[in-house]
């Protein structure tokens, strides 16, 4: 069990790209994704389909050329390979990313 708690989410505040992925198994993997008030996604489309569950903070989301805004509870899918970002953070976004399968597995 790897508890989601204020140690983990550090880790991935400190990590380059704001990410850290804390589980991985063959059909799927598990990550933590933080971006700072004012901050810039700065992510390209993936190979893997792909969910977020927002934890924490209030931003938009732009997917398919569609805005929406998002918050705490909020859970958002994206298709393998579409285009996607957030923007307008308003509030630091902590996400719980999950791949599946695993990210990068289908390059």
């Amino acid at each position: 069990m790897t508890p989601i708690d204020d140690a983990l989410i550090e880790r991935a505040r400190a990590s380059p790209q704001g990410y850290l992925e804390f589980l991985r198994v063959p059909t799927m993997s598990l990550g933590l994704y933080v971006l700072p008030a004012g901050g810039e996604d700065t992510q390209h489309p993936h190979s893997e389909d792909e969910v977020y569950y927002v934890l924490r903070g209030r931003g938009t989301f732009r997917s398919a050329g569609t805005d929406a805004p998002t918050r705490a509870g909020d859970v958002l899918f994206v298709p393998a390979h579409r285009p996607h970002r957030f923007h307008g953070i308003e509030e630091e976004l902590v996400l719980l990313v999950v791949f599946a399968p695993p990210e990068g597995s289908q390059r």
